[in-house]
């Protein structure tokens, strides 16, 4: 039988002005996702800032969350969600991971998809995501489906509502490592 694993959802809110602005539209308390293999969320994937200081130059992106952008909103709101999944969808997600690693240049953020959603209309577009959008996309590749709607239209809320998800933490990000210990044992 195959061994089980977990994965992690961050969901979170800096205050960044698009965060503020998603924020307005959506009235919802998160505005970012991104997926970790390890509860230590070392390695943390998303689509957003590639310069912390640049909100335009967005793409595929590696996250910490000491440093980098979350360094520049100290105050950011967050949630993680912990998922059990099987041997063969962590695998799959780790070769998923890795094809957008070895083509990051290739990546861009799909703005234009945002609009999609407000309108409910999913926007596609090759090598361009948004967040929620391709923590979708590598689960739903990976074997692991959630959603039952197209990925282009999958919104932080959805990740919020999803019943699979298991809540581990909410407060502040930089309070995160704190709990660390805690929670280990709570999984």
């Amino acid at each position: 039988m195959a061994k089980n694993r977990r994965i992690f959802i961050l969901l979170t809110y800096s205050g960044s002005l698009l965060s503020k602005c998603i924020n307005i539209y959506t009235k919802e308390p998160y505005t970012h996702v991104s997926i970790a293999l390890d509860i230590n969320l070392k390695e943390l994937y998303s689509f957003g800032r590639i310069n912390p200081y640049n909100p335009i130059y967005a793409g595929f992106v590696k996250e910490d969350i000491i440093n980098g952008t979350y360094a520049r909103f100290p105050e950011t709101r967050c949630r993680v969600y912990s998922l059990k999944v099987n041997e063969i969808q962590y695998k799959r997600l780790q070769k998923e991971i890795n094809k957008f690693k070895i083509n990051k240049d290739k990546y861009g953020y799909n703005l234009l998809g945002l609009f999609g959603v407000i309108f409910n209309i999913p926007i596609e577009r090759r090598y361009n995501y948004f967040c929620s959008q391709f923590v979708a996309t590598l689960l739903n590749n990976s074997g692991i489906i959630l959603f039952q709607k197209p990925l282009a239209l999958v919104s932080p809320r959805d990740f919020r509502k999803c019943k699979e998800l298991n809540l581990l933490y909410e407060g502040r990000l930089k309070r995160y490592k704190d709990n660390l210990k805690k929670l280990n044992k709570a999984i």
